[in-house]
């Protein structure tokens, strides 16, 4: 990371405000987990401020936006949301009908943020249950993982305003006297959306784009053959049509220049994974066996969840290059194995 240039020393503490540019502030919410900061973004709009990204659906996290409600100089008038993550959505709904403005997602994540809000709505969770079994787990962390009612989302996700303003790739936003060009991302979330202003040469990129962590490509059990990777891998490089000096503002870390080098970081990042693993499926594997070979600490329960649909987005995507070979084994898991003739295109 030779060229990467970090702005600020430190996380800014919640509750106050940075301003990043002219019209462009800075501020921190918690996180009750292992990433314990999410960065969110307000951008001066026509009398007011718009939100992009709200933290997680608490008290705590409500009771922290009051106190920057009050140090502005102007209401909220707008919510853009970047993708359907509890701690990007979290309290959306809440602000958006608290100061009645327009809120703003892209289709398939508002959609899909509505869906898992809804909960499993009466449906068994044995689709679940087979998603963990082919991975590879045991029954107790089965019972674990799936044990409750699927409304662990909208336990932290204040309700969603029942209509929003459509967010579509290269659409041009008007937020006071700046345009910002809407930017798609896809692979950490279905149709992650980016806001880049050429006045102000800043990129807000959410999760799609993190320094010093990598993203969570995931292929979960509500879609277990998903190629999210292949999507992420095809919607990064675009980012380098920006200037290579943009400021990036993430969702995670700290804001930094350096945007290009990061594209390569995280493409590299992903290609050498992918090698791991093939070198490792010389013999038949589960999905479990080869956590390890992508992470080298021991996994919470919590962490398990976003480690299996990592290690399978992958194995996914190897599978959709034909590189490996699928079977289930006498006790119904998944074992991946390498196809000595084809290697994996760089």
């Amino acid at each position: 990371e030779g060229d990467m240039e970090y702005l600020y020393e430190k996380q800014v503490e919640p509750g106050k405000l940075i301003e990043i540019a002219e019209g462009v502030l800075w501020l921190t919410m918690p996180l009750p987990f292992e990433l314990d900061h999410i960065n969110l973004y307000l951008i001066r709009g026509d009398g007011g401020w718009v939100v992009v990204d709200t933290g997680i659906g608490t008290t705590t996290t409500k009771s922290l936006w009051q106190r920057i409600f009050e140090q502005l100089d102007g209401p909220i008038v707008g919510v853009i949301v970047t993708h359907l993550h509890p701690d990007h959505v979290g309290l959306a709904g809440w602000i958006a009908d608290t100061f009645k403005v327009p809120f703003y997602m892209t289709q398939t994540e508002y959609f899909t943020a509505r869906a898992f809000a809804a909960g499993r709505n009466g449906a068994t969770n044995e689709r679940d249950v087979l998603y963990y079994q082919r991975a590879g787990l045991d029954e107790v962390m089965i019972e674990k993982l799936t044990a409750t009612e699927g409304n662990g989302y909208s336990s932290v996700v204040s309700p969603l305003p029942i209509s929003y303003t459509r967010l579509k790739d290269q659409m041009e936003l008007a937020l006071g006297d700046n345009q910002w060009k809407v930017m798609i991302g896809r692979g950490h979330s279905p149709e992650h959306a980016c806001l880049y202003s050429e006045q102000k040469n800043i990129l807000i990129s959410g999760d799609h784009i993190l320094p010093i962590i990598t993203p969570n490509i995931g292929a979960y059990s509500t879609e277990p053959d998903a190629n999210t990777l292949d999507d992420y891998l095809n919607t990064l490089p675009k980012f380098k049509s920006l200037p290579k000096d943009a400021t990036v503002l993430p969702a995670h870390k700290l804001p930094f220049i350096g945007l290009h080098e990061r594209v390569d970081t995280l493409l590299a990042h992903h290609h050498d994974h992918l090698n791991a693993l093939v070198n490792a499926c010389e013999q038949p594997q589960t999905a479990v066996n080869l956590l390890p070979v992508l992470f080298k600490r021991k996994l919470s329960s919590r962490n398990m969840v976003f480690a299996v649909a990592e290690c399978l987005s992958h194995l996914n995507y190897l599978l959709n290059q034909g590189v490996i070979s699928r079977s289930v084994n006498s006790k119904g898991q998944f074992e991946f194995k390498a196809n000595q003739t084809k290697q994996l295109a760089s």
